[in-house]
């Protein structure tokens, strides 16, 4: 019994040191990791903003030699770049973009480098979502559009021998010839618009805003009759004696009325889309004159990784601006159509939340 007691003491004593040193062992780990250092648990900053640049540059050629049927040896380069810069920050969102298109064209017919496009158009609409509303924004939506450089109608000039001349007088009577249409600021629309966005979807919003000033600007003297410019006020109620040369009209034609406009850019897929915009305006202190109307479109087909094919339309009716017809006479509001088809590269960067 001694002996067996003896045992069991010198077992038990051997469990406390060894419970003891397991202990210690257990405080110097959880020291050490104490005194270690902490991975840093990074936290992404959230991000309000989404960029898009998108750049398209078209070539085209025709080339005719002992063509029986006759035709024009042509050469044309177009560019264009289309800009957003969207933010989004809870209730609130403010969308920009920017489009810019010009484009030459040359034709063996004439001796002188037309312009084919020429477009600059500004957007910036702030929004903030109306209280107890899903899908309605209180906004504020400003657009400009005008043209980089001077646009002219050319005709044939009524010269004997024009093919039997130089070149250089031929380009003297062609510019002679020819008939000013537009320029930088000539004409140029300007609005600022106040009222509420529907925005049931990503694709689509409409916008209504009953309380819009706009501000059309023809800074070209000769250009201001053709879209019916205010006259000065020192030659207001004037009929006859009036000059001709432009200098009786306003620079400058204010409006305030309303604003419809109409936004919707549809991807079918990752290689084809379609976008839309219809914007009308109706002045209030002009109701004599019917509500002004721009409509674009355009189509994007993607058939390669860099090269696509793009299709446009624009269509204006605004009886402000006074056409003339093929003979140069009977100047009068005509609906304005343009379209054109191009085939070139295409390049796109893209910053997304």
């Amino acid at each position: 019994m001694k002996k067996l007691f003896v045992v069991i003491s010198a077992a038990l004593l051997s469990m406390g040191a060894y419970a003891q040193d397991a202990q210690q062992a257990a405080a110097a780990a959880a020291a050490a990791m104490d005194q270690a250092p902490k991975a840093e648990v990074k936290v992404e900053k959230p991000k309000y903003w989404e960029e898009s640049l998108k750049t398209n540059v078209t070539l085209g050629q025709t080339s005719l030699t002992n063509w029986a049927a006759g035709g024009d040896n042509t050469v044309s380069l177009a560019a264009y770049i289309d800009g957003n810069a969207n933010w989004k920050k809870g209730d609130m969102f403010w969308n920009n973009r920017l489009q810019l298109d010009y484009g030459f064209l040359w034709a063996s017919s004439k001796p002188i480098v037309q312009k084919s496009t020429d477009r600059i158009y500004l957007e910036s609409k702030w929004g903030y979502k109306a209280p107890s509303t899903k899908y309605l924004y209180f906004s504020a939506n400003y657009d400009f559009k005008s043209q980089f450089t001077t646009g002219y109608d050319y005709k044939t000039p009524t010269v004997e021998g024009l093919e039997g001349m130089d070149r250089k007088d031929q380009v003297t009577h062609w510019k002679d010839a020819r008939v000013l249409k537009s320029g930088f600021l000539a004409p140029a629309y300007t609005n600022l618009a106040l009222g509420i966005d529907f925005v049931p979807t990503k694709w689509f919003s409409l916008n209504f805003a009953p309380l819009t000033g706009d501000l059309v600007i023809v800074n070209n003297e000769a250009l201001r009759g053709s879209y019916s410019m205010p006259l000065k006020k020192e030659y207001e109620g004037l009929a006859e004696g009036v000059p001709t040369d432009g200098s009786q009209f306003s620079s400058v034609r204010f409006g305030f009325g309303a604003q419809l406009k109409m936004d919707a850019k549809v991807n079918i897929n990752d290689n084809f889309s379609y976008s839309t915009q219809v914007v009308l305006f109706a002045n209030y202190l002009d109701i004599k004159h019917c509500p002004r109307i721009n409509w674009d479109n355009r189509i994007d087909w993607k058939l390669a990784k860099y090269f696509s094919f793009t299709v446009t339309t624009n269509l204006i009716y605004d009886d402000t601006i006074l056409i003339a017809d093929k003979n140069g006479e009977n100047p009068k509001a005509r609906v304005q159509f343009k379209e054109s088809m191009a085939f070139g590269f295409t390049y796109t960067i893209a910053n997304k939340k």
